[in-house]
């Protein structure tokens, strides 16, 4: 089949399913640079849209289709994609073609947006009406308060004056059970000089009107009804505490019986003797936010530092509807702490999306986050409200807060500010492992039974293949922490400058043999895995007199020849193991590393002839490698451990996971102002419809400066039935420009995990003055963290996130120590 190319993939609801049946179809419009065809998706290739492995600008063949006739409809009908053929590395779509707006190929009216329901999507969401030069004939209007007394006795309402103080997100209620044309409702706050009270704005004068209606906007109501309040709305805080709330009825704005007039008044014509209220708010500065209680309501400004990659939650276990969110961190000056902002999508696409260090950013109607009872070393946060509100540079003017004397303050500590200076500490993107679980398991389960939260590790396969495109979730599992692997990240080596490679690694090589890869990444079934070749390392059952004898082999002279491997190929559901080929070090360049592995074939034989245990067959040498012999004293530490009963089971396992893969997208990187579009375009979701862009850079994601440390951990936890096992991550994460980014543990209540982030810490000091070789990757502390929980069962509290290309990463981010049954305390 010809090759062609994907130039928009369309989400919409279905039509009334049996129970099993997808809630949403998708439309794929195919092009071969000449003409193109919109097709319907078979439901059976959803998962392709949702794990983003078929998506714009990819290419593809046509397997299977066919032209279905609808039979409700003269002269229509539509291709049914029934089997692809995805071709990766190709190029996308040659050309952009004129591309019509159409309703979708089946039943409803309009798009979705492709990743959350919450945000406006398509042409006909209208971006800004125009204002209505009207006569307001005062005498004629009622007021809010008159309103509330009289409604019951009246069928026709007077015309109403008021200005917007709150606008919540859109809400949309469809359901494929249920035809209605335009499901969404968005609330309003609005006042006059009598009090406060509820608009709502319904289905198809939500794409006419609510982009408009802006907050500070003065509306002349029309022909509205009137309704009982919905009793579990949400309620912002007003900026005014003295302001009355009519909170029994609610505005109902329809588009028919009878449809509702409205008009934006141009704030020229506002009058004073209207009386209507100014919009106020309540601004805190970070200095302030410590001494606020949880839940608190307030409004944030500050100049962004940090802004996460856009994730999605699940809002109902097994449901195909998502929550959108990012982390952003946000500083004022009147703290060395920033605001940490957890800030879910709030109906403002451009806002969400443009969100990148070194903006201004404004968020309004935040609750504040605290459980200080519960996890006392918890940072606290601020989180979105239905009726938040968001904006960044380039969107503050005209803004009612612009007068507010926090803000004023906030923009004349900016101009005292080194530009320079603060880039130095911006970072996006990436892992980032917040909120932290709290210090005991019983209080990470909260409200639940810990059955409920407890999955077997044997199950982990199928959450994993389950995950949706960017899907976030946080799993705890029993085990046993078995082995642990430090591995160097491929920057290690631009970090410890003047490395001489003697051999050329060949794990770039495409051409080369799977063995040959470092770290390899063996496609499985439905995710990139990393194979472990597990090693024989430093017993964790060493006693004094044994620790002893391998410290002497510091002093000892040696003649061996030593080679560094850098790891080998472990089949998954095999279990052959395949070495790879070795690269060389010079003694200058271990020297810089100070991390290096070596092997010899079967034992290590020191000057006299007697055999060295295999334990320390991988070690590090803070002397240097040669190929050659040398008689130099070496230093010996180890980069791995592993416990006996790692050593007794692991070849005897029903099932071994491979999860301990960092990609390039788990790693938060130094912010570069210059390429600021590609980095957004990164951390940010695959767009709906293929764009070409003007300006295109040859750039690649893995070029941008890490900011974190300089390696990570493969972790190995053996299932409480010494019958299977996974490899997963641990990611130290620290930043030496910005110490307050990355929250690092407390030694207190988790030791393995702390000391391992205190290790890389320190290797990125040394690393800054060029004392990497004195750093060692798995310190004492480490191994002696690892021993103490060596037989020990453990609760792991897992991080995982579905990159696209199903690319999964899952993150080691908790270790609780089970004491006895039903007593569960921090490690």
């Amino acid at each position: 089949p010809p090759l062609v190319a994907v130039m928009a993939v369309e989400r919409y609801l279905a039509e009334a399913p049996p129970p099993a049946a997808p809630q949403y179809w998708y439309d794929v419009t195919l092009t071969d640079g000449v003409s193109q065809e919109r097709c319907y998706l078979e439901p059976h290739l959803n998962g392709l849209v949702q794990r983003a492995l078929l998506r714009a600008g990819t290419s593809l063949r046509v397997t299977r289709c066919s032209y279905r006739y609808d039979e409700k409809r003269l002269n229509y009908g539509f291709v049914r994609l029934e089997g692809l053929e995805l071709v990766r590395g190709a190029a996308g779509p040659p050309s952009l073609l004129p591309r019509c707006r159409l309703p979708p190929l089946r039943g409803q009216k309009h798009y979705l947006p492709l990743w959350n329901n919450e945000d406006p999507y398509g042409d006909m969401w209208v971006a800004d009406k125009a204002r209505a030069q009207v006569d307001v004939d005062v005498s004629k209007l009622t007021s809010l308060r008159q309103l509330e007394e009289t409604w019951r006795s009246r069928v026709h309402f007077y015309p109403l004056l008021v200005r917007i103080l709150h606008k919540s997100r859109l809400r949309y209620y469809g359901k494929p059970e249920k035809k209605m044309d335009m499901p969404y409702q968005a609330y309003f706050e609005v006042a006059d000089g009598s009090g406060m009270m509820s608009v709502v704005l319904w289905n198809s004068l939500c794409p006419e009107w609510y982009n408009s209606m802006k907050i500070g906007m003065v509306l002349l109501l029309e022909q509205y009804t009137i309704k009982d309040s919905y009793p579990f709305k949400t309620q912002p805080t007003p900026g005014d505490s003295q302001m009355t709330r009519f909170s029994a009825i609610e505005i109902n704005l329809n588009d028919r019986d009878p449809p509702t007039k409205i008009s934006i008044l141009p704030e020229e014509m506002v009058k004073p003797e209207w009386g209507l209220p100014e919009v106020k708010y309540r601004f805190i500065t970070r200095s302030e936010l410590d001494n606020l209680p949880h839940n608190h309501s307030c409004d944030v400004i500050g100049l962004v530092t940090f802004v996460g990659r856009a994730e999605r939650t699940r809002k109902r276990e097994h449901g195909e509807d998502f929550w959108l969110y990012r982390w952003a961190h946000a500083i004022d000056g009147t703290s060395d702490q920033p605001f940490i902002l957890e800030l879910f999508a709030t109906s403002q696409p451009d806002v969400f999306e443009h969100i990148h260090p070194m903006t201004y950013l404004v968020c309004t109607q935040m609750r504040v986050v605290r459980d200080l009872t519960e996890n006392p070393s918890s940072k606290i946060y601020l989180t979105t409200s239905n009726e938040s509100q968001i904006f960044i540079t380039g969107c503050h003017k005209g803004q009612p807060y612009t007068k507010d004397i926090k803000v004023k303050n906030f923009i004349q500590w900016t101009k005292t500010q080194n530009e320079a200076e603060q880039m130095k500490k911006t970072v996006i993107g990436g892992y980032y492992p917040f909120p932290r679980p709290p210090n005991n398991f019983l209080k990470y389960c909260k409200n639940n039974k810990v059955e409920s939260v407890l999955k077997a590790i044997g199950e982990l396969g199928k959450e994993i293949e389950d995950l949706h495109y960017r899907e976030h979730k946080r799993i705890a599992v029993q085990g046993i922490i078995s082995a642990i692997r430090y591995i160097s990240c491929s920057n290690a080596a631009e970090a410890a400058s003047g490395v001489e490679l003697v051999e050329k690694d060949t794990s770039q090589s495409h051409g080369g043999s799977a063995a040959s890869k470092d770290d390899c990444v063996h496609k499985g079934k439905n995710t990139k895995l990393q194979n472990k070749q597990v090693k024989s390392l430093l017993g964790p059952h060493c006693t004094p007199k044994e620790h002893h004898q391998h410290q002497d082999l510091r002093s000892k002279k040696s003649s061996v020849k030593r080679k560094i491997p850098r790891g080998s190929n472990t089949d998954a559901e095999q279990g052959s193991v395949s070495v790879s080929s070795h690269r060389y070090l010079t003694r200058s360049a271990v020297r810089k590393f100070g991390l290096c592995e070596f092997q010899h074939e079967e034992f290590v034989q020191d000057k006299t002839g007697q055999a060295v245990s295999d334990s320390l067959q991988y070690c590090t040498d803070q002397e240097g490698m040669s190929d050659i012999p040398e008689t130099e004293e070496t230093g010996i530490t180890c980069d791995s451990w592993q416990s006996d009963l790692w050593a007794q089971v692991k070849d005897k396992l029903m099932k071994y996971l491979h999860h301990s893969t960092i990609f390039p997208e788990s790693i938060p990187r130094k912010f570069d102002l210059e390429h600021k579009d590609l980095l957004m375009q990164q951390y940010n979701l695959y767009a709906s419809v293929y764009q070409q862009k003007e300006t295109r850079t040859d750039k690649n994601i893995t070029e941008f400066k890490s900011a974190s440390g300089l390696g990570y951990y493969e972790v190995t936890v053996l299932g409480i039935n010494h019958d299977v096992a996974i490899d997963v991550a641990f990611l130290p994460l620290f930043c030496p420009e910005d110490p307050h980014l990355f929250q690092l543990e407390d030694p207190e209540n988790d030791t393995l995990l702390s000391c391992m982030s205190c290790i890389s810490a320190c290797q990125q000091k040394a690393a800054s003055n060029e004392r990497l070789h004195d750093m060692l990757p798995l310190s004492n502390e480490v191994v002696k963290a690892a021993m103490d929980l060596d037989g020990k069962h453990v609760v792991c509290i897992l991080d995982i996130c579905h990159l696209g290309d199903d690319n999964v990463e899952v993150f080691l981010s908790k270790i609780y120590k089970t004491m006895e049954p039903g007593v569960l305390d921090p490690v």
